[in-house]
């Protein structure tokens, strides 16, 4: 059954729930770093094709982590705009060292590294 949320303040714990487990986040890390430097890469040499690439790069690792990781089903799916814009989130929040207080006060207690 797929959760209904009116805004994305209602969306962004349950994304962090969905991403409880540190080499989840750890492979979403890694795809959506991957993603940004595809799409760089096609600015500044005008292959359009790695926006393509960027995708596959971004969605990939993130999908695998999903399956293998969390079993659950990727909110992509049913909120792509605010899981990408969460898939963000998370990393720069991870990046300035404020994640494990998000990943409290949604109720994730698991708070491993990444």
């Amino acid at each position: 059954m797929t959760e209904r949320f009116t805004s994305y303040a209602e969306f962004w714990p349950h994304y962090l729930r969905e991403h409880s487990r540190a080499p989840t986040r750890a492979l979403h890390y890694f795809g959506t770093g991957l993603a940004v430097l595809c799409i760089v890469g096609a600015a500044a040499s005008q292959y359009l094709w790695l926006i393509g690439v960027a995708a596959i790069a971004g969605y990939g690792p993130a999908w695998i982590a999903h399956g293998l990781i969390e079993h659950n089903r990727p909110a992509t799916f049913t909120h792509p705009w605010w899981s990408l814009i969460s898939d963000f989130r998370m990393l720069f929040f991870w990046l300035t060292g404020r994640l494990s207080p998000e990943l409290h006060k949604a109720g994730v207690d698991r708070q491993d590294e990444f």
